[in-house]
């Protein structure tokens, strides 16, 4: 089992979560933060004071896989949420020791 942690652009979650559910992804967990990375923040105006925004709100997406579907779900999330510009976002794999669905207490790919 693998967990895929994808950061990306707020605007592009429907796009991704729709290709994934194309996949058969059934399941994943969706977390609005805030972070940067090159691009640094940004600055903005506001009742005429110029202010910097040091954190930008990104979406991260967790989803506990097997290792045969990590690559499909990869390149479902480099297609739907690439701009093409600076801030599009990261993916983040790690294993997954074990999973255990706690309402019927299954264990690894069938509690996923």
């Amino acid at each position: 089992m693998k967990k895929v942690e994808c950061i990306i652009q707020p605007g592009k979650l429907d796009p991704v979560r729709e290709g994934l559910t194309e996949i058969g992804i059934t399941g994943l967990t969706v977390t609005e933060v805030k972070g940067y990375g090159r691009q640094k923040g940004h600055t903005e105006l506001y009742r005429g004071a110029e202010y910097t925004i040091d954190f930008v709100p990104k979406i991260k997406l967790d989803v506990v896989v097997t290792e045969e579907l990590v690559n499909q779900v990869i390149d479902v999330v480099m297609e739907s949420a690439r701009s093409g510009r600076i801030g599009d976002g990261k993916i983040f794999v790690t294993p997954v020791e074990e999973t255990v669905r706690i309402r019927t207490g299954e264990r690894g790919k069938d509690a996923v």
